[in-house]
């Protein structure tokens, strides 16, 4: 089971290198509920914890925020205010305390630009950021923690932006039909047959400067001749007719004899 749930987690980690750009170190934003749940569970050191989950080198941080969400918790959490405030801080630009939520959502900004795990034990903050794309979402239960699956808005959203990087738009086409005639690829009687062309020959054009391959055409299996190791050998003409002579001579011998015997007895 273990090392099924770490071949999850890869693969996790990997559809965010791979769709938004996440390297390593890898950045952990924690909110004080993290913490603590760290600290109760005795998933000590924390930093070696995270970096066996994710698969590489990982860098824990909060904001002052979360500290002073913490602080106003009491002596219930002062072990956990500790433990944050040896924490990488993050900026954070409020000048009064705001919420966990708040303050991550704007320390992430719109496109998460910092590449942030988001580490929380609270649902309302896990369902929140489940929906957007490019935030991953690390959680614990009881002594382990997990990475969120991709949820169905940032698979959608990964898929989108493919199509729409393999497919130019019209001005990149204009740019493109406009640098070909500035590279004196045509002349200006090719400049009249170009105007001419039709929209899709400009297309195919833009697409081979911009590298992207045209869609794949499949070829119909063709049929194929039998195996030769299942097929009976033929047997060669100058084969037979030796047998045959073979087996002519062997009549003319006897017919000889038969012969003899005659003038003997005669």
């Amino acid at each position: 089971m273990r090392v099924k749930k770490q071949k999850r987690h890869r693969k996790v980690v990997r559809f965010f290198s791979a769709c938004f750009g996440f390297r390593e170190p890898f950045k952990v934003l924690c909110d004080g509920t993290f913490v603590h749940h760290l600290l109760l569970h005795r998933l000590t050191p924390a930093d070696d914890a995270l970096s066996r989950l994710l698969g590489g080198r990982a860098l824990l941080s909060t904001t002052r925020c979360i500290i002073g969400e913490l602080k106003s918790l009491g002596e219930s959490h002062y072990e956990s205010l500790a433990a944050a405030q040896q924490l990488i801080t993050a900026r954070c630009d409020h000048e009064r305390r705001v919420s966990a939520m708040a303050c991550i959502e704007s320390v992430i900004g719109e496109g998460n630009s910092e590449h942030y795990f988001v580490a929380t034990q609270d649902a309302d903050i896990r369902k929140k950021f489940r929906e957007v794309p490019g935030i991953p979402v690390i959680y614990g239960l009881r002594n382990s923690l997990f990475i969120e699956q991709p949820s169905a808005p940032q698979r959608e959203y990964v898929k989108s932006t493919e199509e729409k990087r393999l497919h130019a738009s019209e001005s990149e086409f204009r740019k493109l039909l406009k640098r070909e005639l500035k590279d004196g690829l045509a002349n200006d009687s090719g400049n009249e047959v170009l105007e001419e062309a039709p929209l899709t020959r400009k297309i195919s054009t833009a697409k081979k400067m911009l590298g992207v391959a045209e869609m794949s055409k499949f070829k119909r299996k063709k049929a194929k001749g039998p195996n030769p190791l299942s097929c009976k050998k033929k047997k060669r003409k100058d084969d037979s007719l030796v047998q045959k002579n073979e087996g002519n001579k062997s009549t003319f011998m006897l017919t000889l004899e038969e012969q003899e015997e005659r003038e003997v007895l005669g």
